[in-house]
């Protein structure tokens, strides 16, 4: 049985997106922005979601419980561009029923 969760996405260009993903497929929140091609193609994900650049970070705008930041993105969000206290890396995020109602925003592409 699969369950799809509903998460609004707020691109870069300041337009919001309600879209749904699955919770049975091991994606992550990258995957899912790119999956419904709210990015430019190119311009998220760039090492592989590996947590070692930052072009999927995004701003975390509802209370929804995330996981815990692992070493490596709070590594790399201490070296990215437009970091907020809020900041997370879409690539760390795997999609679970635990995130229905997330509320984010995709961070400036980094120059």
């Amino acid at each position: 049985m699969s369950l799809d969760i509903n998460i609004s996405i707020t691109d870069r260009e300041g337009n919001a997106h309600e879209v749904t993903a699955p919770t049975d497929m091991s994606l992550n929140l990258m995957e899912v922005v790119r999956l419904h091609e709210l990015v430019p193609e190119g311009t998220i994900g760039i090492c592989g979601g590996m947590a070692m650049c930052a072009s999927c970070q995004c701003y975390i705008i509802s209370d929804t419980a995330l996981p815990d930041m692992e070493y490596e993105e709070e590594a790399m969000l201490a070296e990215a561009f437009y970091v907020k206290d809020n900041s997370r890396l879409g690539c760390q995020i795997p999609i679970t029923p635990d995130l229905e109602g997330l509320k984010i925003e995709m961070a400036p592409e980094e120059m």
